[in-house]
């Protein structure tokens, strides 16, 4: 996922080419999908910076529901425009509260109706542990649920989600693999709600470094071994971010006792315990 929120302030036609190398250099390094957002310029800028031919799989997300359905189906229309592309792979709910409200059907509804006139090959919904995404998918029957899933939140993996969504035969994207980069920050720079997590967060990271692991090859590991899921969404705002990623991604997979990197312990029993508090994309 490309994240130029994040990028260092340049002019157009800078802007445009570093995008331009950091997909050629996701097409080089292997990366098979790009996961976009409906909000601000980047799927516009990606349909100019695209390799040709392009290797990559796209996957779109919706705008709320708020202002209709007819509004959601316009805009997944118009982000293939922005895209320049013909079809997309994915569209996703950006929100799978949209899908549990009064509009949830109707909303299912126009996402299948693209699908059956071949705009996107496959839609599903994104979702939280909270979101009950297991029955959401019994329910609607989706392609593919983009899950928010971490090492330092454990719960979809613990509490079955993972499970029972495979077993459903629905293509699971992790994302929010970084989980805000709270591994990567120090007690001081964590944000207010977050200082009591402080000391574990410590702890973890000294795990990491007895057992001479990097926090970001950790992270990877951790999704990229979960048997379940088919892709890691990672995002990235350079090219030099990106061959980080890959380069942690490709390191041996370390030996390393899992569970004990939670933050807290994730159960079935107490699968809403970190409501709220690892719910960010990073």
């Amino acid at each position: 996922m490309h994240a130029p929120e994040r990028a260092i302030p340049a002019p157009a036609g800078a802007r445009e080419e570093s995008l331009r190398f950091l997909l050629q250099t996701a097409a080089d390094s292997g990366v098979s999908m790009i996961a976009t957002r409906p909000d601000g310029d980047g799927e516009r800028w990606l349909g100019q910076a695209w390799p040709f031919p392009s290797p990559f799989q796209v996957s779109v997300c919706t705008v709320p529901v708020g202002d209709g359905v007819d509004r959601v189906e316009a805009r997944a229309r118009r982000s293939l425009e922005r895209l320049g592309l013909p079809r997309g792979d994915a569209l996703l709910i950006s929100n799978a509260a949209d899908l549990a409200g009064t509009e949830g059907r109707a909303l299912w509804d126009r996402l299948l109706a693209l699908k059956d006139r071949g705009l996107y090959r496959r839609i599903g919904f994104c979702a939280t542990v909270e979101d009950g995404p297991a029955l959401l998918a019994r329910r609607f029957q989706p392609d593919v649920v983009q899950l928010k899933c971490n090492v330092l939140d454990q719960r979809a993996q613990h509490s079955g989600v993972l499970s029972e969504l495979a077993s459903l035969d629905v293509a699971i994207h992790a994302s929010s693999v970084f989980a805000d980069g709270w591994l990567f920050m120090s007690g001081e720079a964590l944000p207010p709600e977050m200082h009591r997590h402080a000391p574990t967060l410590s702890r973890i990271r000294r795990r990491l470094a007895e057992a001479r692991v990097d926090p970001m090859q950790a992270t990877l590991a951790y999704a990229l071994g979960l048997p379940e899921v088919s892709a890691v969404v990672a995002s990235v705002a350079s090219a030099a971010e990106l061959r980080a990623v890959v380069a942690a991604a490709h390191a041996p997979t370390p030996a390393l006792d899992w569970a004990a990197l939670q933050l807290e312990p994730a159960t079935a029993a107490g699968a809403g315990s970190l409501r709220g508090r690892i719910s960010s994309a990073a």
